[in-house]
């Protein structure tokens, strides 16, 4: 396992559609490896191949539940419902931190390392993670739906809501 150099916003890199994951080889196994390690040591919850320079469909989160380390590849969302406001940053957008809204509830189909099948019903932080994460193979960032930029000074968003003061 090795850490990866993390591409940063306005890299055109972070823009461009990753292509699928044709079959699982030593290569790919790799990557997920070095994006775990490399999300871990930036204190991330979530990375997508793209950000380390890969355009290919996978992803890794972990967000410190029961469900530990999650390993995407090819992720599909097949189901969305409900809606939650809460605030996002990036490893790949600095401090930048703002507003998003996102389903509450997703369910996602994807392969795992071995080439299974697996569905995750995600809710809460876990559903926005996995929309976060998934946005990126398709070029895509937080800040291109962000509703509105927080600051050092601002209310920090609470329990997924912003603070009653800011809405």
């Amino acid at each position: 396992m090795a850490l990866r150099n993390i591409i940063q916003e306005p890299s055109e890199q972070l823009r461009k559609i990753s292509r699928p994951v044709k079959e699982i080889t030593p290569r790919i196994e790799i990557l997920l490896d070095d994006l775990a390690e490399t999300m871990k040591a930036a204190d991330g919850v979530g990375l997508a191949a793209p950000q380390v320079g890969v355009l290919r469909r996978a992803v890794v989160i972990d967000i410190g539940d029961e469900h530990g380390l999650i390993e995407l590849i090819n992720p599909v969302i097949t189901f969305r419902e409900g809606e939650q406001k809460g605030e996002e940053g990036c490893l790949s957008c600095g401090s930048r931190r703002g507003v998003v809204t996102r389903p509450m509830k997703v369910t996602v189909v994807a392969k795992n390392r071995k080439g299974m099948e697996v569905t995750y019903d995600a809710e809460g932080l876990l559903a926005r993670a996995m929309c976060h994460e998934i946005d990126h193979l398709d070029g895509h960032l937080f800040i291109d739906v962000m509703e509105e930029e927080l600051f050092d000074d601002d209310e920090e968003v609470l329990d997924g809501e912003i603070a009653d003061d800011e809405e």
